[in-house]
């Protein structure tokens, strides 16, 4: 029994090394080979077509736009347009009865803003009277020289007076002709001034009135009831028309040459973002900024609405002569080491790194001046995930 228990042991150990055995000689099952990843020979940059790189790649042709070739672009704030303000100032010295006007009020060209009462009305009713008494004392002389001529003209005439007394007559009648005409003009002075305050050349101990000289909007007021005014010079109030607006403008010295007077500009708002307006140049100084290297422009803006203020931010886009050229999605752009650079198709999955000059972007799409042209493919869109390569 010993022996028969020793021979089973035998036996199934022998069974387990040959099962072992079969086990090993069995092929194992092959590994699935890894998909070679994007090679690069230079500029050259290959994606295979399967790969899961490069069906996020979208190929596109390069088409023609007419773009500018040239524009300024330059930030800038609203002002007053100084051909469309004033200062009004008192026509005659005196004291302050009323102010008729407030601040931010809308007057019109000649309404009564102040009143005032002065001295100096009276003094030109006065000076009205004066001279129509002259005029009327200057015309009975000149009756009278023009009878006492005829006299002495009939009486030379038939030898009955020297000549020396015919032509002191004629000497007189000359005279009060002249005086008449003297009386006559500082009579109307007189009358122009009276007219010009706005008095009734009968009426003494009236108001005169300081009017507004353009219509407009009054924007600073240094005057109040009851103070005495003497000097004549100093303004009182600050009028100005806003119906057009300028904006002013910092153009740096290298653009200066692309814009002129009378060009048509696009100007942005912060007020408004989204929002366009249409302006054109009115003014540009005539001297550089030695400290920022910049040009003055004064763009005039129509402001119907007055939605445009005065010290409003924004910027000016002017856009100089167009032409067709390339442009490419500014997502086909791609910048490395300060560079501008597209990925050019030249065969399927094989792509070159092209250096390119670009323009002034436009709106989504960029001009390319030149390393393209016109029906070459590039990649359009996923160009940043070759970046690199």
């Amino acid at each position: 029994m010993p022996g028969l228990f020793v021979t089973g042991l035998v036996l199934a150990g022998t069974l387990a090394l040959l099962a072992g055995c079969g086990r090993g000689s069995e092929a194992p099952a092959p590994a699935a080979a890894p998909r070679p990843p994007e090679t690069k020979r230079g500029d050259i940059v290959t994606v295979p077509p399967d790969s899961p790189q490069a069906r996020q790649l979208r190929v596109e042709p390069i088409r023609a736009a007419e773009m500018p070739t040239d524009e300024v672009v330059a930030p800038g704030k609203i002002a007053i347009n100084p051909n469309r303000t004033s200062k009004l100032l008192l026509p005659v010295a005196g004291r302050i009865v009323e102010v008729l006007a407030h601040l931010g009020d809308a007057v019109t060209q000649g309404q009564a803003v102040v009143a005032v009462q002065s001295p100096d009305a009276d003094a030109a009713i006065a000076a009205v009277l004066q001279g129509q008494a002259a005029e009327q004392q200057a015309e009975a002389t000149l009756t009278k020289a023009q009878a006492d001529f005829e006299r002495t003209k009939d009486l030379y005439e038939a030898k009955a007076v020297a000549q020396k007394d015919f032509v002191t007559a004629q000497n007189d009648l000359a005279q009060a002709r002249a005086a008449l005409e003297t009386a006559r003009a500082g009579r109307e002075q007189a009358r122009r001034k009276v007219e010009l305050l706005g008095l009734n050349p009968s009426d003494f101990r009236q108001r005169t009135f300081a009017r507004a000289p353009i219509s407009g909007k009054v924007l600073e007021i240094s005057v109040a009831p009851g103070e005495y005014r003497n000097d004549t010079s100093t303004p009182l109030m600050t009028i100005a028309d806003l119906s057009t607006v300028w904006m002013s403008s910092d153009v740096p010295e290298s653009m200066i040459r692309l814009i002129h007077v009378g060009d048509g500009v696009t100007i942005t708002l912060v007020a408004y973002p989204g929002e366009t307006f249409a302006g054109r140049v009115a003014r540009i100084a005539d001297v550089l900024d030695p400290q920022t290297r910049t040009v003055k422009v004064y763009v005039e803006l129509p402001n119907p609405q007055g939605r445009f203020r005065p010290e409003m931010f924004g910027s000016i886009r002017h856009t100089g002569a167009v032409r067709t050229v390339p442009v490419v999605p500014l997502s086909a752009l791609i910048q490395e080491y300060g560079k501008s650079v597209v990925f050019l198709e030249r065969a399927p999955g094989e792509f070159e790194r092209r250096e390119v000059t670009v323009g002034t972007r436009a709106a989504d799409v960029v001009p390319v001046l030149s390393g393209v042209k016109v029906g070459d493919r590039v990649i359009a869109d996923g160009a940043v995930l070759l970046k690199g390569q």
